[in-house]
């Protein structure tokens, strides 16, 4: 059997031992840099299965090696995880979003660095199972919708939980994502604390861009509805493709301008119909996703996001729907029983 190989990147001597160490007796085969420079050097040599890396060292910084090595196609798809005693919350997000796959607070301990390490290596394993090494052998792209989803597919692919932040509203917008699998909802926040939904998105759409063309923040707040699998690509990235394919422009055009379009009708509808046909509409259009299924899972605080009322309402209005026989709920999944009544219910 093959033996792990692991890649530790830390200026701190005493730490780097002490990591080397426990990953020895557990079996797995080290590699240790000194510093930034050392560590790209020595992770381009001898290909590592995963890499541990500090942030704050001299010579080139933790951002640095993972921007350097995720640009080669031998070091892109390297699980790699961020090790540091920084916890702010930029900090963290700037490295997720540059590509690392997770991160470990100083001090951490045995079980936390070997659970991390186990954890990322068996998703790089599945993922590579369930979508191949993600790089392509076609190297002569003409067509922008082609350079576009080979782009993507040399991206390393992440995994985000329920209800985990991908990115914040007035974060800075530096990344286009992709979804896998899963779903992804996208909300702002009103002057007076409530959350309206501006978004849905689930396999194959894209969000983040209408921000990320727009300005330099990120204008609403993405979480995770279901477990999902999601790649990125950066915002110099985007840029290039949409400066050498209008193809690509054209389809960002068309979706963001779907994407007004949809806003602009949940503005209306919450202007100018009821709550019942409102949540009416909501639960059509969470059906519409998936429409082989009948039921589908979401939360009282998501449906009062996207129709624009309170959580108190919400629930009123699908103990209605259920005694009139439009819906049935169980085990936390709302199941549709009538579409063709939910459609025909009057304002």
């Amino acid at each position: 059997m093959k033996q792990i190989r692991i890649l530790i990147i830390d200026d701190h001597d005493d730490i780097r031992e002490s990591t080397s160490e426990i990953l020895e007796l557990a079996e797995y085969k080290v590699f240790q840099a000194s510093d930034g420079k050392k560590g790209v050097e020595l992770a381009i040599k001898q290909i590592p299965d995963l890499i541990l890396c500090d942030i704050m060292m001299p010579e080139l910084d933790g951002y640095g090696v993972l921007h350097l090595l995720s640009k080669r196609e031998d070091t892109a798809l390297i699980p790699f995880i961020f090790i540091s005693a920084k916890t702010d919350r930029a900090e963290v997000r700037r490295g997720i979003e540059m590509g690392a796959d997770d991160y470990l607070t100083k001090p951490f301990n045995d079980l936390e660095l070997l659970s991390a390490i186990e954890s990322r290596l068996k998703k790089a394993e599945r993922q590579k199972t369930l979508y191949g090494s993600g790089l392509t052998t076609q190297h002569d792209i003409t067509d922008g919708l082609e350079a576009l989803q080979k782009t993507f597919e040399e991206r390393k692919i992440k995994s985000f939980r329920k209800k985990q932040i991908i990115y914040y509203e007035g974060d800075s917008a530096n990344a286009v994502y992709l979804i896998l699998s899963g779903s992804v909802k996208t909300a702002k926040m009103t002057a007076d604390g409530k959350e309206l939904m501006t978004g849905v998105f689930g396999p194959d759409d894209y969000f983040g861009v209408s921000s990320l063309i727009a300005g330099n923040e990120y204008k609403e707040t993405a979480e995770v509805l279901e477990d999902c699998t999601v790649r990125s690509v950066p915002k110099e990235e985007i840029e290039r493709l949409l400066k050498n394919y209008p193809e690509i422009a054209e389809k960002f055009t068309k979706m963001m301008a779907h994407h007004v379009i949809d806003y602009e009708e949940q503005l209306l509808q919450m202007a100018y119909f009821s709550v019942r046909k409102r949540m009416a509409e909501v639960l059509l259009k969470l059906h519409s996703r998936n429409p082989d299924s009948p039921s589908f899972e979401v939360s009282r605080e998501n449906l009062a996001a996207m129709a624009g009322m309170a959580s108190e309402t919400v629930s009123r209005i699908l103990s209605d729907f259920k005694e009139e026989g439009l819906i049935d709920r169980t085990a936390g999944k709302i199941i549709i029983l009538d579409v063709v009544r939910l459609q025909k219910m009057k304002n």
